[in-house]
């Protein structure tokens, strides 16, 4: 608990703007945690760092509602599903109920899947499949009682998308613009990066030293094609790649 305290505290002092706690892995074929489990390690967390950093904006990655719902009364103003609602047909509704802010992920499938099933075509198929599940999800949350200027979309990196697949979604990403919210983009450290640079590196390296070059460039890249937030592991890295990507897009206007 206290690495990851301190891990908090030290992006909130580095300038993040909100951060995400987690308790559960979400990598291929990671082990599901039951909401007990989950609360049992985040919820800790979460009031100890709102007592070090009262004024902190904390985001809950959760698709558990009983876990959105305690980590809501103890603070945190956003869940983030990974699940996209999908997982939890109470969740909806819990996020409505809390008053909390949504992020809403487009997952294809659930993690042990992702290894097995079917690859999509990438070429003129990969948007289009997000941006159907994203409107489909949204029209629940919304049905539901979420307010709509509480809600931001994520593409899921990574989430159901093999390799190429999520480059040809980065690519296209600022097709998401059509749906009308804010996007959120989450590339830092994604395997799909480190694949792409795994040829030009030459040697072993731990996998934050590996990808860290190659997830500025995928943030960069993730602002240039309309990213309002990025989710991130880096946080001053981040934080210039965003004041490049900025001035570039400034530059156009």
């Amino acid at each position: 608990m206290e690495a990851s305290v301190a891990a908090a505290l030290a992006a909130v002092d580095g300038g993040a703007d909100i951060v995400d706690l987690g308790a559960e892995s979400t990598r291929p074929g990671a082990e599901a945690a039951s909401a007990e489990e989950e609360q049992g390690r985040l919820l800790p967390v979460l009031e100890a760092l709102l007592k070090e950093r009262p004024g902190a904006v904390v985001s809950v990655d959760t698709y558990h509602a009983a876990t959105a719902l305690a980590a809501a009364k103890a603070g945190a103003e956003i869940v983030n599903d990974v699940s996209g609602l999908l997982w939890d047909e109470e969740m909806a509704a819990a996020v409505a109920s809390s008053g909390c802010g949504l992020v809403l992920m487009h997952t294809r499938g659930r993690s042990n899947e992702w290894k097995t099933q079917p690859a999509l075509e990438p070429r003129g198929v990969v948007v289009p499949v997000v941006m159907g599940g994203l409107r489909k999800q949204l029209a629940v949350a919304l049905n539901a009682g979420v307010p709509r200027e509480k809600i931001v979309v994520d593409p899921g990196f990574g989430f159901g998308k093999l390799g190429l697949e999520n480059f040809v979604l980065l690519a296209g990403m600022g097709e998401l613009q059509k749906l009308g919210y804010p996007v959120l983009a989450g590339v830092s450290r994604k395997g799909f990066l480190g694949e792409a640079v795994r040829e030009v590196q030459g040697r072993d390296m731990p996998v934050g030293e590996a990808r860290l070059i190659a997830t500025v460039a995928g943030n960069v890249a993730a602002v240039l094609q309309g990213a309002h937030v990025l989710r991130v592991h880096d946080v001053q890295a981040a934080q210039e790649a965003g004041a490049v990507a900025d001035a570039v897009l400034k530059s156009g206007e």
